[in-house]
């Protein structure tokens, strides 16, 4: 294996098992949230802290140094929002749109549905 390979390959299973909080947020506070800016195609890997399944189709994204960058999927990832957790692979330092996410499963088989992101819409009034 290549050097560049095998960086790529351990940046790859690096950015496997992302966990997330499922949360979905009542109405009055789904109303509070507003975008904060254009969207964006990418985010930097190494400053979220955090992250949220809202739905099968939303993803908060919670960043060092406070800001938010919610993720709606262009369609419904079956089991999203009922395992929490989802798994990415990517040879950058970055997430971007056109990477796939992976539902990870409780069991009995461990890889679920795997569905495209969205942009990157930063967002303010997001519970913490």
């Amino acid at each position: 294996m290549s050097r560049m390979s095998a960086g790529a390959a351990a940046l790859m299973l690096a950015a496997i098992g992302m966990t997330a909080d499922a949360r979905p947020l009542k109405p009055e506070q789904e109303a509070k949230i507003k975008p904060a800016g254009p969207a964006e195609n990418c985010i930097q890997l190494r400053s979220i802290r955090n992250t949220r399944v809202r739905d099968d189709r939303t993803i908060d994204f919670y960043m060092n140094g406070g800001k938010v960058y919610r993720n709606v999927l262009p369609q419904s990832c079956p089991g999203l929002g009922f395992e929490e957790r989802f798994a990415y692979a990517t040879s950058l330092s970055q997430l971007c749109s056109v990477d796939i996410i992976t539902v990870l499963n409780s069991s009995p088989v461990p890889q679920g549905a795997s569905c495209g992101l969205g942009k990157f819409q930063p967002i303010t009034g997001a519970p913490k």
